[in-house]
């Protein structure tokens, strides 16, 4: 049996605890936050439908329902809004996936139509269809977070990927086009 350690250098040790407790919160949350890919949210839905919804429509293509993302190939639903700084960013993206022949669905949150209207007039409709959601509540039924989000959806209308945040060319690379392209 070995001696115990004298009394005033376990008090002493214990003097560190709250140190060292500090240390590997911050080895943690460091981690977290730099080896994490800030994009990728998972849905609840993956591997599943989305819940029933039908949307009013914004522009003359009028709007959708849960129903129409069934198409027997990849879809996206973009979530975006005209106030939004972000998704006047990603705009040039969903362009060019439009004009890859990407369908894309937009569900317009929280927006004023007049506004929603002059944002796709002055950068161009890259939207199958576009539903307003004023309320909110189909965003919030899906699980949004916040504009921009984008869902990719299979030929059933399953959610597949969900990508939180603005796409850009990287992420329509390796995320998003991936989907749509045939081996």
């Amino acid at each position: 049996m070995s001696p115990s350690p004298p009394k005033e250098l376990r008090a002493s040790l214990w003097r560190f605890a709250p140190l060292a407790v500090a240390l590997g919160l911050a080895v943690v949350f460091f981690a977290g936050l730099f080896l994490g890919d800030p994009s990728r949210l998972p849905s609840a839905y993956e591997g599943k439908k989305l819940p029933e919804f039908s949307l009013d429509g914004l522009t003359q293509d009028g709007g959708f329902a849960s129903s129409d993302l069934a198409q027997g190939r990849p879809v996206l639903i973009n979530v975006w809004a005209s106030w939004c700084g972000p998704c006047r960013d990603e705009h040039p993206a969903l362009m060019q996936l439009a004009a890859l022949g990407v369908p894309i669905f937009g569900l317009n949150y929280k927006d004023n139509p007049g506004a929603a209207k002059r944002f796709l007039g002055r950068l161009g409709n890259p939207y199958t269809a576009v539903g307003a959601d004023t309320s909110g509540r189909v965003a919030l039924d899906l699980g949004v977070y916040g504009v921009p989000e984008t869902f990719v959806l299979d030929g059933q209308a399953r959610v597949v990927y969900r990508h939180v945040g603005p796409l850009d060319a990287a992420s329509l690379k390796t995320k998003i086009l991936p989907f749509f392209t045939t081996p």
